[in-house]
């Protein structure tokens, strides 16, 4: 029955929140040559979407992915991703595959799954790494958990917005590994925030600096894009402290349960937590060194 519904190259998708994530996500979809129509809770953001790329926008969540062969999510939390799979199970088609970029916990994605699998549809949890401007270039990277036939058949539409998809293993595994990502990017963005605030207090030209470690072992994607915008103090950009206090807190609630110790990460939260304090909750992660140049 399946392979019925997905022999087309042209799929009917509906897509769950259109933020500064989905919003160009859903529009590399319909660039793309899929039939797409959008929900978004302030339908301000779904009417703009709409007049931007065609499309279609639904009032509710089930309006807008019913018939879809697709439904792809990227919205907030868990109470989220929980809600719009309980709205869109019964009203996308039947062997359809919903698609979950938003970073939410393993459990969430587990439960997800056998809700789908017991009516006949699949559930991938995708969470996404590369931020707004990999969203906006088409340049993501995935990480996805899930059944192998529900991944094989929900890879062409992720590659619309990404350039790397990786599964990692069954349900929650695309999450777990997002972990992974966010636990290594916290303690990378502090060391750079520590060595920034070094060589300042040493006297030495920050450019200079850049350039000869930046071609060693000291060389990181943080490192290539956020140590001139966190030697200049701007951080009004990119992935917000909220959102990584988020993914951090989903983090160490996984290494209480699977009895990981991630002293650097818990301590680096602490961290974001000072940041959010002196009113960066918006600013970008790299932030971390507002707080050590207070």
């Amino acid at each position: 029955m399946w392979f019925s519904l997905f022999e087309d190259v042209d799929m009917k998708v509906a897509f769950i929140g259109l933020g500064v994530m989905g919003f160009p996500m859903a529009g590399h979809l319909a660039k793309a040559g899929h039939e797409v129509s959008v929900f978004n809770r302030t339908p301000a953001k779904a009417q703009d979407w709409v007049r931007q790329h065609g499309g279609r926008m639904g009032a509710t969540v089930a309006e807008a992915v019913q018939g879809c062969e697709f439904v792809v999510l990227c919205v907030g939390n868990d109470d989220d991703v929980r809600g719009v799979v309980e709205d869109a199970l019964p009203a996308m088609a039947e062997g359809g595959v919903v698609i979950d970029h938003t970073t939410a916990s393993a459990k969430l994605a587990r439960e997800a799954a056998e809700a789908a699998a017991a009516v006949g549809r699949a559930f991938v949890d995708a969470p996404v790494s590369g931020g707004q401007a990999g969203a906006v270039n088409g340049q993501l990277t995935v990480m996805a958990g899930g059944d192998q036939a529900a991944f094989d058949r929900a890879e062409p539409v992720m590659q619309a917005y990404s350039k790397a998809i990786k599964r990692i293993g069954g349900p929650g595994s695309g999450q777990l590994a997002k972990m992974v990502n966010q636990i290594c990017i916290a303690g990378v963005v502090q060391g750079i925030a520590e060595g920034l605030h070094f060589a300042k207090h040493a006297g030495l030209d920050e450019g200079l600096v850049l350039e000869a470690i930046s071609k060693g072992a000291a060389q990181s994607w943080q490192m290539d894009n956020r140590w001139k915008t966190m030697s200049e103090g701007r951080f009004d950009f990119g992935f917000a402290v909220d959102w990584m206090r988020k993914d951090l807190g989903l983090t160490l609630d996984e290494a209480r349960t699977n009895g990981s110790s991630l002293p650097l990460t818990a301590l680096v939260d602490q961290f974001y937590a000072e940041v959010q304090a002196m009113g960066g909750r918006r600013w970008d992660t790299s932030s971390l060194l507002a707080r050590l140049e207070r």
